[in-house]
């Protein structure tokens, strides 16, 4: 198909019957719209990525997330995998990632069945004990979620059905099921909550043990580029050594703080955002 007749199938071009005008959907604006385009449609579309373990009135690390929601949705996972580590895992004779399987179903969640004209900013927040999302929501009942007992309703099939066909969620109904699944074997055997009302919530809980595999995760990673970067490299061979995709992400959470620690130096100090910038490692040096 041609472009034009891949979104017209997935209904974010269509006609207007009653004006006879054609355009493209509000769907499709939040689904794959640049940046400028979504500010010009929904000034206040945002969603906040927040880690509050010591500094709990404002954040230790933060991503301010203002993009369509595919790179939201890439942007959140690799917030995650920054701040929560991945535990050994087997289904079915087959090691998966125990963490990508649980908080797709979160982040895919939050940014699907979000209530897009409510200015109300959606969130997830890691704290020492637990991750929770909030994200503003039309809704159908009351009060807790019972994953043996609900009825989905879809809020909005449109960016729903995309979202599964790309690979993102699952059937309706069915990452809820696997949310209570795989969170039982993440947090030692405790469930999540997940709270219908004006404000949907999820409250993932978090043990000692995964609090304590985060501060060695880091640590790791901050040594592995720390030796990478002993001859100079550039901001996408760093992205590439960690698995990153989206620059501005690494930039703010990554290549910032180590710049500002003094563990990364630039290359070229005198023009920060030369595109021929790369950086060397400290370590050792004096």
């Amino acid at each position: 198909m041609t472009d034009m007749e891949l979104l017209q199938s997935a209904q974010l071009f269509q006609r207007d019957y009653q004006s006879g005008s054609e355009g493209f959907t509000l769907a499709a604006v939040l689904l794959l719209g640049e940046d400028q385009v979504i500010l010009s449609v929904l000034p206040h579309h945002r969603t906040d990525a927040l880690l509050r373990r010591e500094n709990i009135d404002r954040y230790d690390d933060r991503d301010d997330i203002r993009t369509n929601l595919v790179e939201s949705y890439d942007r959140l996972m690799a917030f995650v995998a920054k701040h929560l580590p991945d535990k050994f895992f087997l289904e079915k004779a087959q090691r998966i990632s125990l963490r990508d399987h649980m908080f797709r179903e979160v982040a895919a969640n939050m940014l699907i069945h979000r209530e897009f004209l409510n200015p109300y900013p959606a969130k997830l927040v890691i704290e020492t004990h637990r991750l929770f999302t909030e994200n503003s929501n039309k809704p159908h009942g009351q009060g807790l979620i019972n994953p043996a007992s609900f009825s989905p309703f879809p809020k909005n099939p449109v960016i729903a059905r995309f979202f599964k066909e790309i690979g993102r969620a699952d059937e309706l109904g069915s990452g809820v099921r696997n949310l209570f699944k795989y969170c039982r074997h993440y947090s030692d055997g405790k469930s999540p909550e997940l709270v219908e009302g004006d404000i949907f919530t999820c409250i993932v809980p978090l043990t000692e043990q995964v609090t304590e595999q985060v501060t060695e995760q880091v640590t790791e990673q901050v040594e592995k580029i720390m030796a990478f970067c002993k001859s100079p490299k550039s901001t996408f061979e760093i992205m590439e050594l960690l698995g990153l995709k989206h620059r501005e992400h690494f930039r703010s959470t990554i290549l910032k703080p180590l710049l500002e620690e003094g563990l990364l130096k630039p290359m070229i100090p005198d023009k920060p955002t030369s595109s021929k910038q790369k950086y060397y490692s400290t370590e050792g040096k004096k």
